[in-house]
């Protein structure tokens, strides 16, 4: 009998779905949110992920590797107590070693070879190229901290309240672009040199060094703007936005609408302008250390090492050599990296 004709009601389509009739009438994609999306699409960057993992590896190796190495930065390992200066040790070539260490050896002690060799001093060359690099990122790392806070609070100040405050910051900032950056970086750190030396004689930062100090505060006078320009250009498209509006509407203050609704918002490009400012400020720290405004020695920097290396340059070239592609290969990861944060959280790069 046909169906349509009886009084019976058909049970079929009330019984329970099998698990293959759920997964073909439920195609949905599982829930994400724009930081997972972001990452699966930097994940898919093989460049921008290769470099985060070399990244990862230099950072570790010169955080890990002080910890086992038998010799010392600043350990010079031809001068001995009460005893003469053996100059064997001074600029050994890689994996060479002094009498001392020969006559050990032959004797059947192990001695740890000097991997790039010793300097001048006969300092073991490796090492000081692990805590060359050590220092190259904190100063870099730290020095966009501080850009990022004041270009992040300077920018978010002038684009939310607008008007003269605005015209005044910019004008500023106008200012300071304004003005020669390679020149302004040396004057202000050789007379920095000269005036904090003083005044950290004593103190907690004095381990620091002076040179470092004024390198922090180098950045924080000049390299802020960019980061202010672009917060300011977020804020500026932001600040209109109805969630805003009705934020205003119920009486909350512009410092509570700033931290809570406008940077929250603008959080990825802050993220990506940081990262393309890192190696920047390595770049800047490398030069400076490079021309003698620097690292304090005997704490070596990849560039003090480069410039140290000139005075022997025609006989151990390795020695610019190497701090010169630790250098390019920290600023050039760093580069790729930047760029691929930069292609995978931007919405508007988006296809």
């Amino acid at each position: 009998m046909d169906k349509k004709f009886t009084m019976h009601i058909d049970v079929d389509p009330f019984l329970p779905a099998s698990e293959e009739d759920k997964a073909y009438m439920v195609q949905m994609r599982p829930s994400s949110t724009f930081f997972r999306d972001g990452v699966k699409r930097l994940l898919k960057n093989r460049v921008a992920t290769v470099s985060f993992i070399i990244i990862i590896i230099i950072t570790l190796s010169s955080l890990v590797i002080p910890l086992f190495w038998p010799y010392s930065y600043e350990t010079m390992l031809g001068v001995q107590r009460l005893k003469p200066v053996d100059a064997s040790y001074n600029n050994l070539a890689p994996f060479e070693y002094g009498e001392t260490e020969k006559a050990r050896i032959e004797a059947g002690e192990s001695i740890f070879p000097h991997v790039f060799g010793t300097d001048s001093h006969g300092r073991d060359y490796f090492i000081r190229v692990v805590y060359g690099t050590r220092i190259s990122l904190a100063v870099g790392l730290f020095a966009s901290i501080i850009v990022l806070i004041i270009g992040m609070t300077i920018g978010s100040i002038a684009g939310y309240c607008g008007g003269k405050v605005d015209l005044i910051i910019m004008r500023f900032v106008d200012i300071i672009y304004s003005l020669p950056d390679m020149l302004m970086v040396i004057l202000l750190a050789s007379v920095l040199k000269q005036t904090l030396g003083p005044v950290l004689a004593g103190t907690a930062l004095e381990k620091i060094g002076s040179n470092v100090i004024s390198l922090f505060i180098v950045f924080a006078v000049l390299y802020w703007v960019g980061m202010s320009r672009l917060i300011r250009g977020q804020i500026l498209s932001l600040r209109e936005q109805e969630y805003v509006l009705a934020s205003k509407a119920a009486g909350a203050k512009g410092g509570w609408i700033i931290r809570k609704h406008l940077l929250p918002n603008c959080i990825s490009v802050v993220i990506i302008s940081t990262a393309l400012q890192i190696p920047s400020a390595i770049f800047t720290e490398s030069y400076l250390s490079f021309l003698g405004l620097g690292v304090n020695a005997p704490m070596p920097s990849l560039g003090s090492l480069a410039s140290d290396a000139l005075n022997g340059l025609s006989s151990y070239p390795y020695r610019l050599i190497i701090p010169a592609v630790v250098i390019s290969l920290i600023v050039l990861s760093l580069n790729l990296f930047g760029d691929g944060l930069r292609d995978a959280f931007d919405p508007k790069l988006r296809t």
